[in-house]
């Protein structure tokens, strides 16, 4: 009955002598491991079976064995075969009559495909069943964990969010087979962006997440994300077809924007929000302002019905420049808001704040009318152009209202030039083309927009009537920095729309370099500050009144700076006294403040940007109460246009000199809670009565 038992399976036995050598083993045991029951037998069982890990974790044999305590459930594997089967040993320990160990005798039960399924199933509890990175849950306990432990240790850590940017067109257009597929791309792209300990967990979506430990030079991390995007934004190879998308990247760091799990993910997320805010593709970090940010802009979101009741809304435009003879042919509309309590809106916020909103079919619409109503007094040398946001394009009575603009204003049908994006070649293939095919008919003019953004198709252009195509300002900026490569798609563009009778546009060009190149390319109209910033009506209409409308590039014209917040009040601390003053400018390398009187050069500060944001700077001029300093560590890419330092102050310096550990504050270092400032001593620097601060 025993051999029966054996063969059959059901049961296996073993037995060992008091030294842990094996003594008897059954043969179905040894067949099954495919090692001979001689090659077994007087062996020690440790040097036989080794634990079967899972995860890292795996009880000790030999611990066990040692015990001389009974035990069942361990795993274990053949050691010379680490692939082969799983085994689950039992063991009970035999004793003489006079209580000396003698040896274990146990059972043993074949259980690999009963591991195996425990150990998927262990893993799909923590890892992404599609990407194989960690899952949310896995993600939130290795932060908490980490966390925690670097709290007790004084140690940083970094949390990156990422979202893709134009995935949902990608899923919506090739198919949900064909986003799963791009985003196992993403992942492997994403594990070899970073090549640095880490820890990398999709959360669900497009939605990404990185854990990095003992990190918080905001330099590095900066680099890091622009490498991670420029990474994500090159072209992908599905089977359905290629595609490009981009990928937006927010970052928080331990503990100077949260000191758990909660606040530091929460501090990444506004980030990332403020990130895809100022026009995707880029990175942000989190700042104690961008809360505010965040709560302001919904609340602009919210207000923008009224803002088109109420007629806030007003266009400004930008003039075309035909390049050959350096005449105004036509000009781009840009939807500015007055606000109420903001002041001026420009173009540049304005889009990002309509971009989600519910209203931009309207506010499109509204563009179209104003622009039509506007160009009907101007000379028929200028055609008006605007730009149509894709939820307008599809929307069923498109081009009836487009037809009643025309009608109301008596602006002629081709001097409106509407400016359609490759984006709206993923909505219904019958609308698209219908809508097409009736714009064509009653005669407006098209112009495929962002040509080059990723989505380019020769199908679009087989497909419509366009009358020309506006090359992606992405591009040219490429082509600025690295000539050769981008420059021959340029030139392959430009020769593509003269194939097809199609006039070609590039537009945002600042500097003469780039105005050459282009020209050289054969590309026809041409737009940016070189050209014009954005006009106001009364400016249009004074230029035009002449009947030509000339502009000649301008080597000393640049893009006007965002407006960000520079022109401030600041605190600049020296002997261990906080001077209060006004930073009228900021650079990488120094920057100007006014308000102090007889300060010498050569004078060291330390900067207070706000946030702990500390920098170290010597006078190096100094006229009345104006002192231009340098930096001793130059400032970095805030990843927003802006600049911040590397490193902050960090929470357990505050800590330590007596403060609750907490993340730091927005404000002034004197200000945080535990500030060292204390102002006892006596200012050796006076205000200047020009510039005194109240």
């Amino acid at each position: 009955m025993l051999d029966e038992l054996e063969k059959s399976g059901l049961g296996w036995f073993w037995a060992s002598d008091a030294a842990g050598k094996l003594t008897y083993i059954s043969a179905a045991i040894a067949e099954r491991l495919d090692v001979p029951l001689t090659d077994l037998l007087g062996q020690p069982l440790t040097g036989i079976f080794t634990a079967a890990e899972r995860e890292g974790r795996a009880k000790s044999l030999s611990l066990m064995l040692g015990a001389h305590k009974a035990f069942t459930g361990m795993a274990v594997r053949a050691a010379r075969r680490p692939d082969g089967p799983v085994l689950r040993l039992a063991g009970q320990p035999v004793f003489t009559s006079g209580d000396r160990f003698a040896g274990f005798r146990g059972t043993g039960a074949d259980i690999t495909d009963e591991f195996y399924r425990e150990e998927e199933t262990a893993r799909l509890a923590r890892f992404d069943s599609l990407t194989g990175l960690s899952n949310r849950h896995r993600m939130a306990h290795q932060i908490e964990t980490t966390l925690t432990a670097f709290k007790a240790a004084r140690r940083n850590c970094a949390v990156m969010m990422l979202d893709l940017d134009r995935f949902k067109h990608v899923n919506d257009t090739l198919g949900h087979a064909a986003g799963d597929e791009l985003l196992k791309q993403v992942a492997a792209r994403l594990t070899r962006a970073i090549d640095r300990e880490c820890e990398i967990g999709r959360l669900g979506g497009d939605e990404f997440q990185v854990l990095l430990p003992d990190i918080d030079d905001r330099g590095e991390l900066g680099e890091l994300a622009a490498k991670i995007i420029a990474m994500l934004r090159q072209p992908y190879s599905l089977e359905e077809g290629r595609c490009v998308i981009g990928a937006s990247v927010g970052i928080a760091i331990a503990p100077h924007d949260g000191v758990n799990h909660e606040e530091i993910v929460r501090a990444a997320d506004l980030a990332l929000y403020a990130a895809k805010n100022g026009g995707r593709g880029q990175y942000r970090f989190f700042s104690g302002e961008l809360e505010n940010e965040t709560i302001f802009r919904r609340r602009l979101e919210q207000h923008l019905g009224e803002a088109l009741s109420e007629e806030q809304l007003f266009l400004r435009f930008e003039p075309i420049v035909n390049g050959a003879t350096q005449t105004v042919q036509a000009v781009e509309a840009h939807v500015c808001w007055n606000h109420a309590e903001r002041g001026i809106i420009d173009e540049e916020e304005f889009v990002q704040i309509v971009e989600g909103s519910s209203l931009i079919g309207e506010v499109g619409m509204w563009a179209i009318n104003e622009a039509c109503r506007r160009a009907a007094d101007w000379p028929d040398s200028v055609r008006i152009a605007v730009n149509v946001p894709v939820a307008l394009f599809l929307s069923e009575t498109f081009v009836e209202q487009v037809s009643e603009a025309l009608s109301d204003t008596g602006l002629a049908a081709n001097r409106l030039e509407l400016e359609i994006s490759e984006a709206v070649f993923f909505g219904d293939t019958a609308v698209v083309d219908r809508t097409l095919a009736s714009l064509f008919k009653i005669g407006v003019r098209m112009t495929l927009d962002e040509f080059g953004s990723g989505y380019s198709s020769l199908a679009y252009l087989r497909r419509a009537p366009f009358d020309s195509i506006k090359i992606d300002q992405k591009l040219l900026a490429e082509v600025e920095r690295h000539d050769s490569r981008e420059l021959g798609l340029v030139r392959a563009i430009v020769a593509l729309a003269g194939a097809l009778e199609m006039d070609t546009i590039a537009n945002g060009i600042e500097s003469a370099p780039m105005l050459a190149l282009l020209s050289e390319c054969g590309v026809r109209y041409l737009q940016g500050p070189i050209f014009s910033e954005p006009v106001d009506q009364d400016m249009i209409a004074q230029e035009i009144a002449g009947g030509t409308w000339k502009i000649e590039p301008g080597s000393n014209r640049t893009r006007r700076a965002r407006r960000r917040t520079v022109f401030r009040k600041i605190q600049v601390i020296h002997d261990d006294y906080a001077y209060e003053v006004t930073l009228r400018n900021l650079s990488r390398t120094g920057a100007l403040i006014q308000g102090l009187a007889d300060v010498p050069k050569g004078t060291q500060f330390v900067v207070d940007l706000g946030g702990g944001q500390l920098a170290v700077a010597t006078v190096t001029r100094s006229s009345g109460d104006t002192q231009g300093l340098e930096f001793e560590q130059s400032l970095v890419d805030d990843g927003s246009g802006g600049l911040c330092t590397r490193n902050r102050v960090s929470p357990y310096a505050l800590a330590s000199a007596g403060a609750p550990l907490a993340a730091l504050a927005p404000g002034s270092y004197q200000g945080m809670m535990g500030g060292l400032i204390d102002q006892s001593g006596a200012p050796k620097f006076g205000y200047a009565h020009s510039a005194r601060i109240d």
